[in-house]
């Protein structure tokens, strides 16, 4: 492209960690490049603000360190010297009114060792029982994708689902395991479930040798050389990771628009027209080409009157999506019996506890340490909308309570603060790896646009920011390939 032509513009709908990561990976080719979003704020689920006058996460707090595309980004835009790491990431399970360790050789829940399961006293002697039975029961047949509940249970019995892999699935997507598809939250152990007869040798297949375990907590680590001591699992910045999306979109060279929704896209013969702005007083851009970084359904809405996106539209509105709230809580350190130890605790959704994890986030990060204990709470799982209709002081007071319960600390917390995540946790149902092949496939067959974001490939910021990452390369072949070539 010459300095006369005039320059592809390429324009973003949605600023969160995917649609920033889009723009940035667009930073160094010769496009323009608008980022839309229609809330009054950048980055989506990467939010900070002060609790007690501690500048704590209100979304995502951590990132996988042993996935790339986080740290690398990161220190892309300088800010590699603010990276730490947990002080711990022991962490327990909270059940029948007892804290139970969680054992270090299992793979999201997946056990890989029964002595160690035996020892948490997370099931019961049954429960240990039917578990056992996985190394000699044949091989279980799977013709296609499954729920995790399904084949697990299959496994280990249910016992083992509802008190060990439940808790850590509803903490990462906040679903259900009889609804979660295998293939797609699980995909590493449902690759390495087809060459071994017991799933326990599966798991166990994806976890360093015992000699090399590190004070980690062994929570679905992947095998490392033996004798080396395993790298951080996970990573976040001094000052959260909310601090993050700033400056990566004054990095990727992007106009950034707050406010700025966008309520059509249409295709005319060689560009995307995009209607922003309230209906009395829309805006019209154009573009060369579009990616669309958002919710699966508010994507669905928008390319639904495009011609031949039908099938897209209807597969992205099948993905569901969960709420939940995360309540952030300031003790004095004094307030508790006894010192917090570990980095948290899960809670079975059997136990019918509204609080489903704890966060003790002035242990797990050491940078935050002071007099003050800092608690984060995460309510809801899908199916459990009615517990977040309470407003915010009962709704904090209630995640309190259960908190106190399970710890014992007393007294009020000198500072709360509730931030609610509707709709914010896509559900990868049974089927989930079809639905975004299906939406890529028919998105692909229409010039210039792009998705990406939780929805398809992941909901960790590595997994989002590899996603803006394929959106960019998409867009930027497309505009490759639409250049003229030089006249032989």
């Amino acid at each position: 492209m010459t300095s006369a032509e005039p320059r592809s513009r390429v324009a973003i709908v949605g600023g969160g960690i995917a649609g920033l990561a889009a723009a940035f990976f667009l930073h160094d080719q010769d496009v323009e490049v608008t980022v839309l979003e229609g809330s009054p704020r950048i980055g989506g689920k990467l939010r900070v603000s002060e609790v007690a006058g501690i500048a704590v996460d209100a979304g995502a707090e951590a990132l996988l360190a042993r996935r790339p595309e986080g740290v690398d980004l990161i220190r892309a835009v300088g800010l590699a010297d603010r990276l730490v790491y947990p002080g711990t990431m022991s962490a327990s399970i909270w059940t029948r009114g007892q804290f139970c360790s969680l054992p270090r050789r299992q793979f999201m829940g997946v056990p890989a060792d029964f002595g160690e399961l035996e020892r948490s006293a997370i099931v019961s002697r049954a429960g240990l029982h039917r578990a056992r039975q996985d190394a000699a029961l044949p091989a279980t047949a799977r013709d296609g994708d499954v729920a995790v509940g399904e084949y697990v249970g299959a496994r280990f019995g249910a016992e083992v689902v509802d008190r060990l892999v439940e808790p850590l699935l509803g903490g990462v997507y906040a679903g259900r395991a009889d609804q979660l598809s295998f293939e797609a939250t699980l995909p590493a152990l449902a690759r390495a479930s087809r060459g071994h007869q017991s799933l326990a040798e599966a798991a166990a297949s994806l976890l360093a040798p015992p000699a090399s375990q590190g004070t980690t907590g062994g929570q679905g680590q992947p095998a490392s050389a033996a004798g080396a001591s395993p790298p951080p699992v996970f990573t976040t910045l001094t000052a959260g990771l909310g601090a993050l999306p700033e400056p990566l979109a004054r990095a990727s060279g992007a106009v950034v628009r707050t406010r700025a929704t966008v309520r059509e896209l249409a295709r005319s013969a060689d560009s995307w027209r995009l209607t922003v702005g309230p209906t009395a007083a829309p805006e019209r851009l154009d573009a060369d080409a579009v990616i669309l970084a958002l919710p699966a359904r508010p994507a669905s809405r928008l390319i639904r009157p495009v011609a031949g996106a039908a099938d897209a539209a209807a597969a992205l509105a099948e993905i569901e999506y969960a709420s939940m709230a995360i309540i952030t809580l300031a003790y004095p350190v004094a307030a508790f019996p006894a010192p917090l130890a570990g980095s948290g605790y899960l809670v079975p959704a059997v136990d019918g506890r509204p609080v489903k994890a704890a966060t003790f986030s002035s242990v797990k990060w050491p940078h935050l340490a002071g007099g003050l204990h800092v608690i984060r709470l995460s309510v809801g799982r899908i199916g459990e909308e009615a517990i977040l209709q309470r407003d915010d002081a009962e709704l904090a007071a209630l995640a309190a309570a259960d908190f106190a319960a399970a710890t014992g600390v007393t007294g009020s917390a000198v500072d709360t603060r509730v931030t609610r995540w509707g709709g914010g946790l896509p559900q990868y149902a049974v089927g989930h790896l079809d639905l975004v092949s299906r939406i890529r496939a028919c998105v692909a067959g229409q010039p210039g646009l792009a998705v990406c974001g939780a929805a398809f490939d992941g909901i960790g910021i590595p997994a989002c920011i590899a996603s803006g990452r394929l959106a960019a390369d998409q867009v930027v072949a497309y505009l490759e390939s639409r250049a003229p070539r030089p006249a032989r």
